[in-house]
């Protein structure tokens, strides 16, 4: 019988955070991280006045850790990328470098003092040039049963945290460079050695975990690290990256973005 090793050493799992501005110490802003050996223990940002992870901190966190050259999988629960009907309307190539330079043109939420409503609400940026529509869903949203990352200021919405988490997403590209490999944009297959990022859905995985005393966000910042060590170590990983698609659908879904386990 062929024994398929890990491919990874290291998995952090984050549960982000939409809230306030890069700057701003974000309870809600997660992250716990994961080896072969061990499960999963939180990660606390550097010592500073601030007490919880800021977007920019945790940017800054992610681009030294993933400089190193340790095998490590990252798995996010954000919207990495946005419908077709989006490319669509905007008139935008489906290519998704293309897209986070465009997004980043119109919706600058990793600058200072810069709250994702004050894009919104046209304050900063140029969001009315590139607004979404709450009917528009990514492939991968419907068959995971989530939200549009156009569902602004609803229960459970990912909206907010989608739409400043992008430019960090285009930060990490461009310090990485070809050390980083963002699934499935860059390819449905992973070349061995690389630091590889993965959108993640916690709520497919966190009722089947008690919480243990844990917040609900870090919570789903645990499982998701423990479930990507989980598919990494018992060889069912694979099988995650290649979801049950038509050849259609996977061309839309190198656009879209793909959620892990949703198959």
């Amino acid at each position: 019988m062929l024994v398929k090793h890990p491919a990874f050493h290291r998995y952090i799992g984050i549960d982000y955070s939409g809230a306030q501005t890069p700057d701003d110490s974000l309870k809600g802003l997660r992250v716990y991280e994961a080896d072969r050996e061990s499960l999963p223990t939180e990660v606390l940002p550097p010592p500073s006045p601030r007490k919880y992870w800021t977007r920019r901190g945790l940017a800054a966190w992610l681009t030294a850790r993933l400089s190193e050259d340790v095998p490590t999988l990252v798995g996010i629960d954000h919207g990495f990328s946005f419908p077709l009907r989006y490319f669509e309307a905007h008139h935008l190539p489906p290519d998704w470098t293309a897209f986070l330079d465009d997004f980043h043109q119109h919706w600058p939420t990793d600058d200072q003092h810069t709250y994702v409503d004050f894009v919104r609400d046209g304050s900063c940026g140029y969001a009315r040039d590139r607004s979404g529509n709450t009917r528009w869903r990514r492939l991968t949203e419907a068959r995971a049963g989530a939200k549009s990352v156009f569902h602004f200021d609803v229960p459970g919405s990912v909206a907010k945290s989608t739409h400043a988490g992008l430019p960090w997403l285009r930060l990490l590209r461009l310090a990485l460079g070809q050390r980083l490999h963002v699934w499935p944009f860059d390819g449905w297959n992973m070349p061995p050695g690389r630091a590889v990022l993965v959108e993640v859905y916690p709520s497919l995985w966190s009722k089947a975990h008690p919480r243990d005393g844990r917040t609900p966000d870090q919570h789903d910042a645990y499982v998701v690290a423990l479930q990507l060590r989980r598919f990494d170590l018992d060889g069912s990983l694979a099988s995650y990256l290649t979801p049950s698609l038509t050849h259609a659908e996977s061309r839309i879904a190198r656009v879209e973005g793909w959620i892990l386990g949703t198959m």
